[in-house]
């Protein structure tokens, strides 16, 4: 039996609080120390879109506040991913109650791949669709088209873009645990492969900028992400009866 029938919905809500203070702190003492590097830090952030740029052009800062402003929000942005093993490890912990003995075995290795694939989604942001992206946007510019991005605005540009990428690679994961606990199995996923590539699309031409070159940058991860997502169903899975696998199969149809 779970644990979490055990306990009372105020002993819930003291539990997530507690560890809702744990998460914010390990993101305020990130943010303390990525303080000290927030210039080298944005410095590094920018680095992809000034290669896309002509030479002697980089980000501007319009207002006597905004240079200040960006070097904070670079800090929280940095303290944010320093503490992503944390948050995940307190995500789990409180999802951890609700499980089986056999399922909360499984709580440690999820929090390191967890935490992996959030920071390779981010790097693999940074490295590969930022320099294709940048230089599809740069090259609109033009004699009567000045570009002059502003610092504050590619902030919130490029770390969303990061965030969005940590997320989606996180889906293999995700959807092997819900295999391992028999929410979903191969048939299923195989099943519903072609409306998962449809909503790709839709998901990446709202979390992207509105040029087709980024989107299917996003879209095509997503797309091998789900493919490993079933391999690691087949391997990790809930095994299934031939009746389970046969009542699927006609609701899948």
């Amino acid at each position: 039996m779970p644990d979490d029938e055990k306990l009372p919905f105020t002993a819930h809500l003291e539990e997530l609080r507690r560890r809702l203070i744990i998460c914010f702190s390990a993101v305020g003492i990130g943010f303390v120390i990525s303080y000290f590097f927030s210039k080298r830090l944005f410095e590094l952030l920018k680095q992809p879109l000034e290669a896309a740029m002509p030479l002697e052009q980089t980000v501007i800062s319009t207002g006597l506040q905004e240079s200040f402003i960006v070097h904070l929000k670079v800090a929280f942005v940095a303290g944010l991913l320093l503490a992503v093993p944390v948050i995940m490890y307190q995500l789990w912990m409180f999802i951890a109650p609700g499980l089986y003995h056999r399922e909360k075995r499984l709580v440690l290795p999820i929090v390191f791949l967890s935490s992996v694939f959030f920071l390779g989604g981010s790097l693999f942001g940074y490295f590969v669709v930022f320099p294709f992206g940048f230089k599809f946007l740069v090259g609109f510019a033009s004699d009567s088209i000045k570009l002059l991005p502003r610092a504050k605005e590619y902030l919130g540009f490029s770390t969303k873009l990061l965030f969005a990428f940590g997320v989606v690679f996180e889906l293999p994961l995700f959807v092997t645990f819900l295999a391992k606990l028999g929410i979903v199995n191969v048939q299923f996923l195989k099943a519903k492969r072609k409306y998962a590539i449809l909503l790709f699309f839709v998901f990446a031409s709202i979390l992207t900028p509105p040029d087709v070159i980024t989107q299917i940058m996003m879209a095509a991860p997503l797309i091998v992400l789900y493919e490993v997502s079933i391999l690691g169903a087949r391997v990790f899975g809930k095994k299934e009866t031939k009746a389970d696998a046969k009542e699927t199969q006609e609701s899948a149809g």
